[in-house]
């Protein structure tokens, strides 16, 4: 019993390559953490990205969707369906200050979307306007360090003093290695969770981060929106023009 007890302890001091690294290193502040998050995630000067969607419902059937995604900074983004024939055209833009436009070719016409239906579904995907929104985690968003567990760091979100949000907090599993999300649950205003997102097979690209898969999974209508990465460019000089509501229609 002795020995046995003795050979933990050389485990877990000494021998255990991961603790004896860990003991060494300072753990960074939620606040350090959640800024070198936005650091990684927004530090090309623009992206465009070609994406598979797959829609799957809670019998596995499934709808495919081509879409094609621009991000220039931190706070511009344009997405656009190219197919299937139905969807063709759809597209979002979210601009600074929480300002996000909708167009439906249908319709002929764009709209602004107001901050009562920020909490809708795009297109039928599991991400809502305020899911697809640009911007940085730490111009919105109070965290709070609640685990390091050697894999992730953990932290809670509280949304800041005039944060418009339809959810009451979010939870990030942040890689300490790159400080990329490798997960995020969102939390209604009763405090449920309601959507898992995951992020997979993340590797780096000319220097940056991404994650060639992403799912949100809808916990109450059990759907699932899978993202596939097939295309991406990084620093491509986009012009500012792209991300105006005349280039939504085109």
């Amino acid at each position: 019993m002795k020995r046995r007890l003795i050979l933990g302890f050389l485990w877990i001091f000494l021998i255990n390559p991961f603790n004896y690294i860990r003991a060494d290193v300072e753990t960074p502040s939620a606040v350090e953490i959640l800024k070198k998050v936005d650091d990684t995630l927004f530090s090309p000067k623009d992206q465009k990205l070609l994406m598979k969607l797959l829609l799957i419902d809670k019998d596995g059937n499934e709808k495919t969707r081509s879409i094609r995604i621009y991000q220039k900074g931190s706070e511009k983004r344009l997405a656009k369906f190219l197919s299937p024939a139905d969807q063709k055209g759809i597209a979002f833009l979210s601009l600074p200050d929480g300002v996000m436009y909708l167009y439906l070719p249908a319709y002929e016409k764009v709209r602004r979307i107001a901050s009562h239906v920020r909490n809708n579904k795009f297109a039928g995907t599991d991400f809502t306007y305020e899911d697809m929104e640009a911007g940085r985690y730490t111009e919105k968003w109070n965290p709070e360090l609640v685990e390091n567990n050697g894999e992730s760091f953990v932290l809670q979100l509280l949304p800041k003093e005039g944060t418009e949000t339809k959810y009451s907090k979010l939870k990030i599993w942040v890689d300490p290695d790159n400080f990329f999300v490798t997960r995020i649950e969102y939390y209604d205003k009763k405090g449920s969770l309601r959507k898992i997102m995951t992020r997979t097979k993340i590797k780096q690209i000319k220097g940056y981060w991404v994650a060639e898969e992403s799912e949100m999974y809808d916990l109450k209508a059990k759907h699932k929106t899978r993202m596939i990465l097939e295309e991406v460019e990084f620093d491509t000089e986009l012009k500012d023009d792209l991300f105006t509501e005349r280039y939504l229609m085109r």
